[in-house]
């Protein structure tokens, strides 16, 4: 199967997380990288989506949608780094 980049993730976790997720920081349990979530693997089925850590390869996380539900497990991620949002100046 051939995966896309993790900004195919962009779109699908916006509709659950009120930035970009993708542009946030993660920290692989597996190898100890941290990169990115748009440098991941993505791959999709009819069952989900399935994160993968660029280096080792290690599940990161996985989405999985039916009707008006949607379980988003990170269980390969140790941490997950964002910027703030600024205070609105005025």
């Amino acid at each position: 199967m051939q995966h896309l980049d993790g900004n195919a993730l962009a779109g699908q976790l916006a509709d659950y997380f009120s930035f970009d997720v993708t542009a946030a920081i993660a920290r692989c349990n597996g190898c100890g990288s941290i990169a990115e979530l748009a440098r991941a693997m993505v791959y999709r089925s009819g069952a989900g989506t399935v994160v993968r850590c660029a280096s080792c390869d290690q599940v990161l996380a996985t989405l999985v949608e039916t009707g008006d539900r949607a379980w988003i497990g990170f269980s390969g991620v140790s941490a997950i780094e964002v910027a703030r949002p600024r205070p609105a100046s005025g």
